[in-house]
């Protein structure tokens, strides 16, 4: 199966306390990968799509919520490489569909609703069978992409970026934890790596990380942090100091992050710059894994609440 990616792109970041702690400061712009399959989504289906063509499966079934990145790539996915995809989506179906869920289906996604309670059993054996009877046999995808056969194609960024430049630490936004899972099997225990929880209580990340190395490499890590107070109230929480930061990082860089989870990478890192975590003089390289298809979704929620909103054309 063939993935036409774009070559990696190395963006500089000019910021004023990177330059005063003489930090070199670089955004890894994987949101440039491919016009409909940007950021970490493709690289965590890569292998996932190699085994479900291996074994025979013609429709892969996934999970996700209403403004899910993930069900956006897998719908993407699926018309490009010639699957049918199924996405089971947490919560109830309404009449209209927001924008995630409107192309998705335009990509010809099948849409399945289940209520917040019985979601949370997504991982069942019980569950993920009466699915499958539902629907039919299936190659199934968890929720974020995040399996052991999400790492590898993860840890292939880090030898692209290894072969460009050397550096000292990779940082990553994390929502299900399956991306900084994959990068610290490419690091392999050199360089260092640090995550930015995305979400409201991301600790439980921590072991979800280590889980998924133990099971992909055998290994567990120790050259890695996860950073948890950056998440502005929540997953998908309205945040008017975050959309500031939004705006004054794309008037600086010409560079729109989402607001889920490239912003709070990019105000974490910053942040963390100036209490001192990197060391003076260090190389330090943010990945922008895309997500701004999500915009969409979040401007029909929540424009009102805000006086700057991004060209969505731009």
């Amino acid at each position: 199966m063939s993935f036409l990616m774009a070559p990696l792109f190395l963006q500089e970041l000019t910021e004023p306390i990177a330059q005063k702690r003489g930090i070199r400061l670089l955004l890894l712009r994987d949101d440039l990968a491919h016009p409909e399959l940007p950021g970490n989504k493709w690289r965590k289906l890569k292998y996932n799509l190699a085994a479900a063509r291996a074994q025979g499966h013609t429709t892969l079934l996934t999970f996700g919520g209403a403004y899910s990145n993930h069900l956006a790539a897998v719908a993407a996915a699926g018309r490009l490489y010639g699957f049918q995809t199924i996405g089971v989506v947490r919560g109830e179906a309404h009449q209209a569909l927001n924008p995630t869920l409107a192309q998705a289906a335009a990509n010809g996604m099948g849409l399945h609703y289940l209520d917040r309670a019985a979601y949370r059993h997504k991982h069942e054996p019980d569950l993920l069978a009466a699915l499958q009877l539902e629907v039919g046999s299936a190659y199934v995808i968890p929720e974020g992409g995040s399996n052991t056969l999400a790492l590898p194609g993860c840890a292939e960024l880090v030898t692209e970026l290894a072969a460009q430049l050397p550096f000292d630490t990779i940082c990553v936004a994390c929502g299900t934890g399956g991306t900084l899972a994959g990068l610290l099997t490419g690091l392999g225990g050199e360089r260092h790596a640090v995550g930015v929880a995305a979400l409201k209580g991301g600790e439980f990340l921590k072991d979800d990380i280590n889980t998924l190395t133990q099971a992909a490499v055998g290994t567990t890590y120790t050259n890695w942090s996860l950073q948890t107070d950056y998440h502005f109230g929540g997953y998908a929480s309205f945040s008017p100091e975050l959309m500031t930061f939004i705006q004054a990082f794309q008037e600086r860089h010409g560079i729109l992050l989402d607001p889920l989870y490239t912003s709070k990478l990019l105000f974490g890192v910053l942040a963390m710059m100036a209490n001192g975590y990197f060391a003076d003089g260090s190389t330090v390289v943010a990945v922008h894994t895309g997500g701004l298809q999500g915009w969409a979704g979040y401007q029909q929620r929540y424009q009102a609440r805000s006086a700057w909103w991004p060209d969505l054309g731009s």
